[in-house]
């Protein structure tokens, strides 16, 4: 089935509505789901909702939190979301740092007591729409194991980056620190398929191609995505005052409790290092010079972060639409507000 994103956002408002939230809060939440479905990130869009929908009417997410904004300096703050919509507490708090580096040059915003947030590049792309370059990260349920270690500690924790041009192009880099992505591996477990041997572990910690056996991923290159891993979780979870590493919460275990993430957003005004049109000139000659390039055999050309999915964004709204499966799109027509599909599962959601 094929919507347009005003018809899909509007299906997802309206289910999280009936669960119980905010009509404001409900438009933020639709609106980031949308910008990943239409730029083909499916895995955090429409397909969540349910998920969603049901620990919102299970109490998991506060309805209608009483969120709070402290600054604790003239460059940094702290921003309470007392366990509400994520997708807001992020948008909140990315504004907030847009403020006070727009004043000051720099801001740190960090982000507790907040649910999931879905795709990080939303949240960097407001700040380039300032003319400003960013960094967001967060934490995630524990499903990854240290590097040389045999059982999970850290999340994917995922970290992205995003920097404005000299023209309607935006630099926006998201990104998991592990070889690949959970619902890589759900895809491949709900087939049967075997998947490369590179991915994920066993619960002894050998590498795996077999997907049912799996126990947990790997961090992306060894030390070095575990190192990352680590930065992220310090920065957004120990640095916030919410559980972290393997304390965090899992997104299934128990849908009627908050969830206590942390999040942070670091956003730098370029004009205060380099006049601004001179940052936003080169920043657009190294995209040129990127596009130009030779691109290696198997390959069309080399993109830039953010170009695949402006492709496809372009792609669906040529073509008709967003392509939903049909699944998740009679869910989302039908008065069903939710299965008990969730509470009380596995991080394979089993």
């Amino acid at each position: 089935m094929k919507l347009n994103r005003e018809e899909l956002k509007g299906l997802m408002k309206t289910k999280f509505v009936r669960a119980g939230l905010k009509d404001e809060h409900a438009d933020t939440m639709a609106e980031v789901l949308t910008w990943s479905d239409e730029r083909g990130i499916h895995s955090h869009g429409a397909v969540r909702v349910e998920y969603y929908t049901e620990r919102i009417a299970k109490g998991g997410m506060t309805a209608d939190p009483k969120m709070t904004f402290e600054q604790t300096g003239p460059c940094s703050g702290l921003f309470d979301g007392d366990n509400g919509c994520g997708y807001v507490v992020a948008s909140e708090g990315m504004k907030e740092a847009i403020r006070m580096a727009k004043e000051n040059g720099i801001a740190v915003v960090g982000m507790k007591n907040m649910s999931h947030s879905g795709s990080l590049g939303y949240y960097v792309e407001m700040a380039a729409k300032e003319d400003l370059v960013s960094i967001s990260m967060c934490q995630s349920d524990p499903m990854v194991i240290p590097f040389g270690g045999a059982e999970p500690y850290y999340g994917t924790n995922p970290i992205a980056f995003g920097a404005p041009t000299a023209d309607e192009r935006r630099v926006i880099f998201d990104m998991a620190t592990t070889v690949q992505a959970w619902g890589k591996v759900l895809y491949a477990r709900s087939r049967k398929a075997p998947i490369p041997d590179t991915w994920a572990v066993d619960e002894d910690g050998n590498p795996t191609t077999d997907s049912m056996k799996v126990n947990a991923l790997v961090p992306i290159a060894g030390a070095k995505g575990y190192g990352l891993m680590m930065l992220v979780d310090v920065l957004s979870g120990v640095m916030t005052g919410v559980p972290f590493g393997k304390h965090v919460s899992s997104m299934y275990d128990d849908l009627s409790k908050g969830r206590e993430l942390g999040q942070l957003h670091i956003v730098i005004d370029p004009s205060r290092f380099v006049p601004m049109e001179q940052f936003k000139a080169n920043m657009s000659q190294v995209l040129n010079e990127l596009s130009e390039s030779k691109p290696a055999k198997g390959y069309d050309k080399v993109y830039y972060p953010g170009e695949r999915g402006l492709l496809r964004k372009a792609n669906y709204e040529e073509n008709g639409g967003i392509e939903i499966v049909d699944d998740i799109y009679q869910y989302l027509i039908s008065d069903d507000l939710h299965y008990d599909r969730y509470d009380h599962k596995n991080r394979f959601a089993e």
